[in-house]
Formats: structure tokens, C-alpha cells, sequence
């Protein structure tokens, strides 16, 4: 675990995108606790109350209110973390967005591409600029936040599902790459999370809207853990989370299939409570 320093000059510099609230925020607090300063990044304006309540800690926060999904966007946020004149030891790609329903016949097609810029594209560019730098010093930490719907076909999140699939191919093919250059790459796979991504997602009135789900402080430690042993992936959360990744690697994927869709179908309760 990385060392508290009081030198800012000294301290490792740590960008995380979407973390306004959540488990990106919870990520950049588990940084700011352990001696990081940040550089966090998202599109709503709660990434300026993000920076005021982590700098109460004693760490430098820079905040930059930018759309991700947008070229511009990531080259905005890649040129403030040069503009800082200090190397990022560390990139958190958190930022990411669901949609809920029937791929053919209820969801919008414009949120499903705006989920494929944010969740992938942007991913893809900011990690292409960031890794460069990386390699060029022979140093740095990556972490992705994927999901345990990584490993699960998700039909009723169809695009979001194979928006996961791919950071995780693209997160253990990137490890394999950097292994010799002093550089780790982390998937963070959590499952369902309390953070606002089911109302964003149009999904409080599925199964896995209403029920319980895993504390974001929790699940952004085990990823700040993971990513500082070095590992290549940890499954974040409940037992539960465990047991279904596990179970992913035995089960025919109509079983996965039909299990993923019982948690994102509309729960029959939820009509009884309106």
C-alpha cells in the first residue's frame, strides 16, 4: 500500500474519470487517503462538490467538468493532466454509463452510441495518451472498472454488457503487453453497486434495481488494493459477485444468459408498490 506523503511535489498523481460519485468517487477517496493528489474528471457539475469534500484531506485536487464521450472531451482532460507539469502514476478509467431494456423495441439507439463512446471509445483514447507517457518512463498503474457483467451475456443491457466484455478483453490484453515495461494493468469487476447507474440506466424498477446492492466505498478498496498488489483482476462486493464470476467459467452461456435476464427484467412488485 502506497505510503503517505506531505511533500506535494513528491506525492503520486492519480486521474480518475467519473467520479462526481459512485465508485469513482469513492476511488479518488481511497487515493487522496493514501497519499495520492488527483485529477478527477466527469460531465455533471457534482465533480466540483467531489473536489471540495477530497481536498479536505490534505491532498492537491484538480477537477475538470468535461463530456467524456466526446473527442474534444478526453483531449481536454488529457491536456489539463499535462498542464499539471507532473507525470499520472496512476489512471482510473471509471467513467461509464448503462442503458436498460429490449435492445429492438424500447431502447434509444442515440444512448446506446453515447454509452459506446463513453464506455469504450474514450476508454481506448485516454488510455492511448496516457500508457504512452507510461512507457516512455517505464512506470505507471492502470485501472479499468469493468464488471462481473463482463463474463455474463446481458440481454436487457445488451450494449452495456458488451461495453464491459470489451474493457475486460481489453484490460488483460494491455497487461500482457506492458508486463516488461514496469507498467500493471487491474479490471475492477463489481456487481451490482448503490450508486446512481439503475436510475441512469432507466433500470430502478428491475430486480436488480430494487434490491440490496454492494457499498461503493467497499468495492473502490478492494480496487485501490488490487491495483496496488498488482493484480490483474479482483471481483468486487458480495460473495455473490464471487460465486457468479466463478460459476461463469462452468455454465453453458443459455443458463448465464437466462440468469442476467431475470435480474434486468421489471419486477412484477414494483407495479403492487406504485
Amino acid at each position: 500500500m502506497a505510503k503517505k506523503k506531505t511533500n506535494p511535489d513528491t506525492r503520486p498523481l492519480a486521474l480518475v474519470t467519473g467520479a462526481s460519485s459512485g465508485i469513482g468517487l469513492e476511488l479518488a477517496r481511497q487515493f487522496v487517503q493514501n497519499g495520492f493528489d488527483v485529477l478527477i474528471a466527469a460531465e455533471d457539475d457534482g465533480i466540483h462538490q467531489s473536489r471540495t469534500e477530497l481536498s479536505k484531506d490534505g491532498a492537491r485536487v484538480e477537477a475538470l467538468q468535461v463530456d467524456l464521450a466526446t473527442y474534444e472531451g478526453v483531449e481536454q482532460l488529457y491536456k489539463k493532466a499535462q498542464e499539471l507539469g507532473r507525470p499520472v502514476d496512476v489512471l482510473a478509467v471509471n467513467a461509464g454509463v448503462g442503458v436498460g431494456g429490449d435492445f429492438a423495441r424500447e431502447t434509444d439507439l442515440k444512448a446506446e452510441l453515447n454509452l459506446i463512446q463513453l464506455n469504450i471509445t474514450s476508454a481506448v483514447h485516454l488510455t492511448k495518451r496516457v500508457t504512452r507517457d507510461m512507457v516512455a518512463r517505464g512506470e505507471g498503474r492502470i485501472l479499468f472498472t469493468s464488471s462481473i457483467a463482463a463474463v455474463l451475456p446481458a440481454p436487457l443491457e445488451a450494449v452495456y454488457g458488451a461495453s464491459k466484455a470489451f474493457l475486460q478483453s481489453f484490460s488483460e490484453a494491455l497487461r500482457n503487453e506492458l508486463k516488461d515495461v514496469g507498467i500493471t494493468v487491474t479490471a475492477l469487476m463489481p456487481g451490482p453497486t448503490e450508486t446512481n447507474f439503475f436510475h441512469r440506466a432507466g433500470m430502478d424498477d428491475t430486480r436488480v434495481g430494487r434490491q440490496e446492492k454492494d457499498d461503493p466505498a467497499q468495492v473502490a478498496k478492494e480496487g485501490f488494493e488490487a491495483l496496488m498488489a498488482g493484480k490483474d483482476k479482483v471481483v468486487a462486493g458480495a460473495l455473490t459477485n464471487k460465486v457468479m464470476s466463478a460459476a461463469s467459467h462452468v455454465l453453458p452461456d443459455a443458463v448465464k444468459t437466462a440468469m442476467h435476464r431475470h435480474m434486468s427484467e421489471k419486477d412484477p412488485k414494483a407495479s403492487h408498490d406504485s
